[in-house]
């Protein structure tokens, strides 16, 4: 029986709800947490499911400006946060699944270090 790449129905929705994946995944988690396309399922996958609950407030009597606006109210510092966190919150991740934290700042590393290279080849110093 040839070994799983990729999580099944089950354990994605365990793992999207904070659960850990065996260690087998690792590389998937690594690559799902800060691969190409990391920033937009970790939006989504906060920012999507919180919609429907806040829809709740549309329900609430009065002008429908209203109840958007006391969504908004919530919705935006939702935005805000979930932004700013992302970086803690891929380094949480990756160091529940028992990987390097550093792993999250990866690709940052290597376009500083290309920039590093180009400016030293640019002025003489490589």
């Amino acid at each position: 029986m040839t070994e799983r790449t990729t999580p099944t129905f089950a354990q994605r929705i365990r793992y999207i709800c904070g659960g850990t994946l065996p260690p087998q995944l690792s590389d998937w988690v690594i690559n799902d947490l800060t691969g190409p396309g990391a920033a937009g399922r970790y939006l989504m996958r906060i920012l999507i499911p919180i919609i429907p609950p806040l829809c709740l407030f549309l329900l609430i009597p009065g002008p429908l400006w209203m109840g958007l606006s006391m969504m908004a109210l919530l919705y935006l510092p939702l935005i805000y946060f979930t932004v700013a966190l992302m970086y803690v919150y891929r380094r949480h991740r990756l160091a529940k699944h028992g990987l390097d934290p550093h792993l999250a700042d990866a690709r940052e590393r290597q376009r500083g270090s290309a920039e590093r290279l180009d400016y030293e080849r640019r002025h003489g110093r490589a």
